[in-house]
Parts: structure tokens; C-alpha cells; sequence
């Protein structure tokens, strides 16, 4: 989708460009946000996309109806694979299951994983692969319950395919992991019951469910803005409790996972009123720039996700480079973190072991959209070997900080190791080409008293804290 690949991940000519044509400074920058899965090749786009376009020499120009743009497949799988081997990331691959269906899933599959001795592992191989992309997650479509989406389908008719095409998968390597569709927002219409039907066509076959959402400012409503992670909670909490239900009439033992492979804060209504028209390759879609309180946003999703890692098990900002991401490129010019980068990168490096059950007293504040919300919200992980413990909190209030003190009793003798904090006055600062390095996380303070950690949350905040033994 628009510069996410083209002139984002590769670039040939770039003055950082490998032999491969990927761009250095984002392999850098990608390395360093701590990524461990990126799902590919999307998103909308998978729904009308043909694997075969992208290997081997012949490579066809298509037009990619989900964002109106010129594809010209110089980048397929296997390019994809190699970039990701570089980054030291794990691939889920997503099937099309819009224009296509069961046969197609397992001419990837053959591709991707089989050793040789049949025509397809033989045509990776004689296209530069000798050993299997050994690719184990895979997502059976995308968004299929969304009339925008090329091969829209009702929940019957998606489930009875997700099923067929699991089976089939199974039979071919049976130890895959395989993700089905859930809704593309819990605002759809059809929310809940898209779910609980497709299950119950596919519990046996699939191990996770999909889940996807976005969040921007509506109508100017900043606090209910920071208040995301409310919907978060209850919409992950909505589809467990689906799954369950499911798998109870179903009298099975199996629980179903959750992969929240899309998530993110993106302006919508921004690109919605001007959406592309014109058929270009690699055009600038959705670069939204964000600022700092659309960190602290992702921040508090972040907290979110983690609060549910006992049922989810993937989460995927969406995107990686340019298209409403944390990394912002130029062609031919500088790579740079925009705001949201750091809480991503701080918690994939700092949340390590377990993520322990925390108990947040907290005043509340009033929003429009999620009536009373704690002001604060945080949790913990607890790393048995190393003996780190890691609180991550967010302050939603606008103008007051808030202190925050965290009970120690149960973790012996420990210090403060490290304290990062995203934050600033301006609220709206951002990082851009010209200044990329205005919003970066600041090195904070924090104490232990007689009763625990302390440390001042200011407004508009996400902090982290890493307590070590001593």
C-alpha cells in the first residue's frame, strides 16, 4: 500500500541500499523498534492480489483496486521474505481468499514452504530460494465482513471457505497456525454475530480470530481520544467472550486466540475526503504525521494489548514505513521515528517474562464517547531470570500530572534502573524530515519510598519504569 515498500522498505539507488535494494537506514530503524512479525501483504490489498505476479523474472503490471494504485510487482514473496530475514522478523502471510480460495492457498503454501521435488518448491528454488521461507502464521483473508472489500462476503459464505481452505492447509503441513476473520471494526453492524457464525463453521480448524481497529480525534473530542484503550479493552473482551460462548455450545476444550493484526491511530476522515483518484505507483496514501498525543494513544493501546497477552497473541501495527507509521521515509533522503515509534519501541524492548495482573486505583475523568475513565491505566511485566519488573502507565489528563505509587512488597530488593517518558508541553509537537528529533523519549525520575515506587506521571503521558534487583 502506497510507499509502505516502494521507496519505504526498498529502494534501489538509495545511497543506504544494499545489494538486495533495501533501504539500510529503514532495516535500522526497524531493528531498533524491536518488530518480531509483520504480516504480509496486507490489509485490503490481499483480497485481489496474485501471489505467482511477484516470482520469478516475468513479472506482470497490475491495478490494485483496494487503494487504486499501479502494482508492478517488483517486490514479491520471496524479495519479502529475504527483507524480513534481514530485519530478523517472523512472516505471516495472508491468503486471498476474496478472488480466490483453497487452490490458491495451497499453491503458496507449496511455494513458501515445501522442501522440493514438486513444481512449485522446484520453481522457488530455481528462483533463488534452495531451502523453504518455512512461513508457520496465516491469516485465511482479510476483512471480508466490509463491503469495500473485493470479495465481500456475508459470514456464511466466509466461514464455509476459512474451513475448507484450513482443512486443506492442514492436510498439507499440518502444524500451521491459522487465523481467521473477525470483524473490521466493532463498529460493523454485524459485529458479534460475524463472529460467533464464523466460528462456528471454522472452532476446529482455526487456532485465533482477527481483530482490527483504528482511533483518530472525532469532532475535536481529545479526551475521548486518549481514552482509546477503553475500546480496546471491551472490544477484545467482546470477542473472547464470543469465542468462548462458541466453543462451550460447541462442549470443546480449545481456546481460541486472538490476533489483533491491525491497530494503530489513523486519521480517517482525512483520507476519506480525498481519496485517491488517479492510478499511480507507489502514491502517498494515509502519510499521516503524528504528534504527541497520538503516542501517548498508542502508548495506552500498547498497555492494552499487554493486559490481554493470556488471549492475544499477535498485535500488528499497521503500517511499518510510511503509510500511518512509525517510521517516515523520502526517496533518495532521510529515514526518521515519528512520535508513535518510541512507546512501540520502548515496550518491545523493555516487557520481557510475564505480564502480572495489576489493580489500578485511579480518579476518573468524564468523556464524551466512554462515559467515566480512569485517568490513569498501567501494567506490569516481571521477568523471573533477569529479575526485572516493568511498570508501563499512561495519564489521560490534560492539564493535572498525576502521582502514581506502585506497591513493591512482593518483589524484594529492587532499584530504579530506568525511567523513559513521553511527553511534552506542546501536545501537537511532532517529528518531521527538517526535525526528527523533537519528540524523543526524555529520561525521567522516580523514587522508592517505605510504601513503594513513586513517580509523577505529567498530563498528557506515557511512562515506563524498570526496576532491577539490586
Amino acid at each position: 500500500m502506497g510507499r509502505c515498500v516502494y521507496t519505504g522498505i526498498y529502494e534501489p539507488g538509495h545511497p543506504t541500499a544494499d545489494e538486495d535494494g533495501f533501504r539500510g537506514d529503514v532495516l535500522a530503524l526497524t531493528r531498533e523498534l524491536g518488530v518480531s512479525l509483520v504480516r504480509y501483504p496486507g490489509g485490503n490489498f490481499v483480497s485481489g492480489y496474485r501471489w505467482e505476479d511477484g516470482v520469478g523474472p516475468d513479472r506482470p503490471v497490475r491495478r490494485e483496486l483496494a487503494w487504486r494504485s499501479i502494482e508492478t510487482n517488483e517486490v514479491g514473496v520471496d524479495e519479502f521474505v529475504r527483507w524480513a530475514r534481514k530485519a530478523d522478523v517472523e512472516v505471516m502471510y495472508a491468503v486471498n481468499l476474496g478472488t480466490r480460495g483453497v487452490q490458491e492457498a495451497l499453491d503458496v503454501q507449496e511455494y513458501l514452504n515445501h522442501e522440493g521435488g514438486t513444481r512449485l518448491s522446484d520453481l522457488r528454488r530455481a528462483n533463488g530460494s534452495e531451502e523453504p521461507h518455512g512461513v508457520t502464521m496465516w491469516c485465511l483473508g482479510n476483512e471480508l465482513d466490509g463491503p469495500w472489500q473485493t470479495g465481500h462476503k456475508t459470514a456464511h459464505e466466509y466461514g464455509r471457505l476459512a474451513a475448507e481452505t484450513a482443512r486443506a492447509l492442514r492436510q498439507a503441513e499440518p502444524g500451521l497456525e491459522l487465523v481467521a476473520c473477525g470483524s473490521s471494526s466493532s463498529a460493523m453492524p454485524t459485529f458479534g454475530h460475524w463472529e460467533s457464525e464464523v466460528l462456528e463453521l471454522t472452532y476446529d480448524q482455526v487456532d485465533h480470530i482477527s481483530c482490527h481497529a483504528y482511533y483518530e480525534v472525532l469532532d475535536g473530542d481529545v479526551d475521548s481520544f486518549l481514552a482509546s484503550a477503553v475500546d480496546m479493552d471491551r472490544f477484545i473482551d467482546s470477542v473472547v467472550a464470543t469465542a468462548d460462548a462458541v466453543g462451550a455450545r460447541l462442549k470443546s476444550d480449545k481456546r481460541i486466540g486472538v490476533s489483533f493484526d491491525e491497530w494503530n491511530v489513523w486519521y480517517q476522515k482525512r483520507f476519506h475526503a480525498d481519496p485517491p483518484v488517479e492510478w499511480r505507483t507507489a502514491p502517498r496514501l494515509i502519510e499521516d504525521t503524528y504528534d504527541v498525543t497520538d503516542a501517548v494513544v498508542v502508548g495506552s493501546l500498547l498497555i492494552s494489548l499487554l493486559r490481554h497477552s493470556d488471549r492475544v497473541v499477535a498485535a500488528c501495527q499497521a503500517q511499518l514505513v510510511n503509510v500511518i507509521a512509525p517510521i517516515r521515509s523520502e526517496p533518495g533522503g532521510p529515514a526518521w521515528r515519528q512520535t508513535i515509534f518510541h512507546p512501540f519501541a520502548l515496550t518491545s524492548r523493555l516487557a520481557r517474562g510475564d505480564v502480572l495482573r495489576t489493580q489500578v486505583a485511579s480518579p476518573s475523568g468524564t468523556t464524551a464517547r466512554f462515559g467515566d475513565v480512569p485517568v490513569v491505566d498501567a501494567v506490569a511485566t516481571h521477568d523471573a531470570e533477569s529479575g526485572d519488573t516493568v511498570v508501563f502507565a499512561v495519564n489521560r489528563h490534560r492539564e493535572e500530572p498525576v502521582e502514581l505509587r506502585v506497591a513493591l512488597a512482593a518483589f524484594g530488593d529492587v532499584r530504579v534502573a530506568e525511567v523513559w517518558t513521553v511527553s511534552d508541553e506542546d501536545t501537537t509537537a511532532t517529528n518531521t524530515e527538517q526535525d526528527p528529533d523533537r519528540v524523543v523519549p526524555r529520561q525521567g525520575t522516580a523514587d522508592i519510598a517505605d510504601d513503594g515506587l513513586v513517580v509523577v506521571l505529567p498530563p498528557v503521558s506515557w511512562t515506563v519504569v524498570r526496576l532491577a534487583r539490586r
